[in-house]
């Protein structure tokens, strides 16, 4: 049953959702914190839902595009809409609409246990209610909500070490491997991430990793197909301004954005990575110069030769 009460001090506390702006989640590793805030997450036709927990009692509730409560109910303990990247951006929410889920907020890490709850947005009906022996938080969920992802946290005291994991909800349980770019099978997973960016259909969720330390990446995770691919970014290697960078996705291409400025892009197709709006002649595709190895070779023998023209140009006759 929905209950339908405290519509005027939810309102008020929703109005100011935006200037919130999900201050915390600014910082920490993949993602201790894991909550979304006021903020909440919001639909392609401009509801939002958010959970706002306090004591043992949680409040869902959905909101209208023109910030009225339309609906509401009370669950019994502290959940919240799942913050999964340092920007805070907000997930849970499956593409088909017809898929919610919340987490418990950590307190501590390690935590023993991880809990999550299932809703239907809908009519806010628990589906299911999940715990994992471990520390976890979220990360993805499938179009129509039949498979969720989860970070799994593989040391006890280093958070920038992780596995994803899948989880069936047909069957309740976590698929037995991890999910893990097929191209490099052994390769740890390591870092903190930064930002996200999913597909409007919902099935691809890019989220870009500092790295840990070493080169940052963007993990391409496909929700449908329970498998993922991690792009390398060997030019940003050593950038310090990581914790501005975004994710743009415009048609094909994924683009890594600092403020106004493109860096990079990448074809969601092939996975590749090259200069950002460098067309060819007269036919309006990019041009995928790869970045590294030998691609920044071939950058610095362009930049040296436009120089030397530039040069010979400004020369005096």
């Amino acid at each position: 049953m929905i209950v339908r009460r405290s519509f005027l001090l939810l309102g008020i506390t929703v109005l100011f959702a935006g200037a919130a702006a999900s201050a915390t989640a600014a910082g920490g590793a993949p993602i201790l914190v894991d909550d979304a805030g006021l903020a909440g997450i919001a639909t392609p036709a401009g509801f939002r839902y958010v959970a706002i927990g306090k004591g043992g009692l949680t409040v869902v509730a959905r909101i209208s595009p023109k910030q009225r409560v339309v609906a509401t109910r009370f669950l019994p303990g502290r959940f919240t809409i799942p913050a999964i990247a340092n920007d805070g951006t907000p997930a849970g929410l499956s593409a088909d609409g017809k898929t919610l889920v919340l987490i418990k907020p950590r307190t501590s890490y390690p935590r023993a246990h991880t809990f999550f709850m299932i809703l239907d947005p809908r009519s806010f009906r628990v589906h299911q209610r999940v715990i994992l022996r471990g520390d976890f938080s979220f990360d993805a969920v499938s179009p129509d909500g039949s498979t969720l992802y989860f970070i799994q946290y593989t040391s006890p005291t280093d958070p920038t070490r992780y596995a994803v994991r899948a989880f069936d909800t047909a069957a309740g349980r976590l698929v037995r491997e991890a999910i893990v770019d097929k191209t490099e099978p052994d390769e740890d997973m390591h870092g903190s991430p930064i930002t996200r960016v999913t597909s409007p259909n919902g099935r691809w969720a890019y989220t870009l990793y500092d790295g840990g330390g070493s080169k940052p990446f963007v993990h391409a995770l496909d929700t449908v197909g329970r498998q993922a691919r991690c792009i390398d970014l060997d030019a940003l290697a050593g950038n310090p301004n990581l914790s501005n960078l975004r994710l743009h996705l415009r048609g094909g291409r994924l683009t890594v954005v600092n403020r106004a400025k493109d860096l990079l892009a990448i074809d969601t197709a092939s996975f590749r990575v090259g200069t950002p709006g460098a067309a060819s002649g007269g036919g309006g595709v990019d041009r995928w110069i790869p970045i590294g190895g030998a691609g920044v070779a071939i950058l610095l023998a362009l930049g040296a030769l436009s120089l030397f023209i530039r040069r010979r140009r400004l020369a005096p006759a």
